[in-house]
């Protein structure tokens, strides 16, 4: 890494890749499981449409779409938090105590106030996450599960576990809305992970992500205020976990405290089937994405062909440690060359 000279002494000049996520190999790879992905996500949408005509309908590909875009919106910030070096088990508990909260002041004052809070107390959250891991030094499996029991045994508490009642029914177009076609909720999917584009393409912060979370020390080097990164990526992770609550509301007008159980499971697979490795420093939004539409046609199908809905979270948990699984034996193999 260059370097350059300063009246204090020497200090790293900043490097890093305009938006490409990693270097060399890793690169490289993760194109080629995106492109395997997308090959296997083709192939499945290609089988379907030949043996269950059900699935090409635009009514259920647009259910589809509507029901996997919260997951999609989590993933989203999932992705930020995996390519930093981490992950957070506390999305679902954020998305319930947003949807909550939502549900208690749109219904006591005004919609506006309900969503800015909503995504005010996800902020809060996502700091004491980043907080923990970055300046304490906590590991984050420990931070974010603790985290995720803490807010759930909150929530529980000023709820009685009991929920909200009383959205008015104009706040659920924006979970069951459309615009055309087009359901709202998938059109909020969409601007979210441009937004997530954008960052991680265009601005010196996205490059800093990608630099933490591929060699933390030789970031810290190169200038990068290591601590602030994390912090702010964990805030935008919770942030987005908080708009993925809000439009749980809107799909069913309730502000339920148990609700979301299986999002940091649902949001980690659909980042990690989309080709991310979790060693994190390299991942792209469209990773995210395509897992996302990939775990969701796979639910779809088993429930067009008339599967239990109790397989899903085993097929799910399935795929997960098939993911994980290669991306490790892929790593072994490589240290051992």
């Amino acid at each position: 890494m260059a370097r350059s000279a300063t009246p204090g002494g020497t200090r790293a000049r900043e490097s890093f890749p305009s938006g490409g996520g990693g270097f060399g190999f890793a690169k490289v790879r993760q194109r080629l499981a995106s492109l395997a992905i997308l090959a296997i996500f083709v192939l499945l949408v290609i089988v379907l449409l030949a043996t269950t005509p059900a699935f090409g309908n635009w009514g259920n590909i647009a259910n589809v779409l509507q029901q996997n875009s919260i997951i999609g919106i989590v993933a989203c910030g999932m992705l930020l938090m995996i390519i930093v070096g981490g992950f957070d088990l506390s999305v679902g508990a954020v998305g319930a105590m947003s949807s909550v909260v939502a549900a208690v002041l749109i219904v006591n004052t005004n919609p506006a106030l309900g969503i800015l809070v909503a995504l005010a107390v996800g902020a809060v959250v996502g700091l004491l996450n980043g907080f923990c891991i970055a300046v304490i030094g906590m590991n984050p499996f420990v931070v974010t599960l603790g985290t995720q029991v803490l807010v759930t045994g909150l929530l529980f508490v000023a709820t009685e576990a009991q929920p909200v009642y009383g959205v008015p029914e104009s706040f659920t177009q924006i979970g069951l809305g459309r615009i055309g076609p087009l359901p709202i909720a998938t059109a909020i999917f969409i601007v979210v992970a441009l937004l997530v584009f954008a960052l991680l393409t265009f601005t010196k912060f996205g490059q800093y992500i990608y630099a933490v979370g591929g060699n933390k020390d030789a970031a810290r080097l190169a200038g990068v205020n290591v601590t602030l990164v994390i912090i702010v990526t964990y805030v935008i992770g919770a942030v987005l976990a908080a708009v993925a609550g809000i439009v749980l509301l809107g799909q069913t007008g309730i502000g339920q405290p148990n609700s979301a159980t299986g999002w940091p499971l649902s949001s980690i697979a659909a980042v990690v089937v989309g080709g991310v490795p979790l060693a994190g420093g390299v991942g792209k939004v469209s990773s995210a994405v395509l897992g996302t539409l990939l775990l969701g046609v796979v639910a779809n199908a088993l429930n067009l062909n008339g599967v239990s809905p109790y397989w899903q979270p085993a097929v799910t948990g399935i795929v997960i440690l098939l993911a994980v699984g290669v991306d490790s034996y892929q790593r072994k193999r490589r240290q051992l060359r």
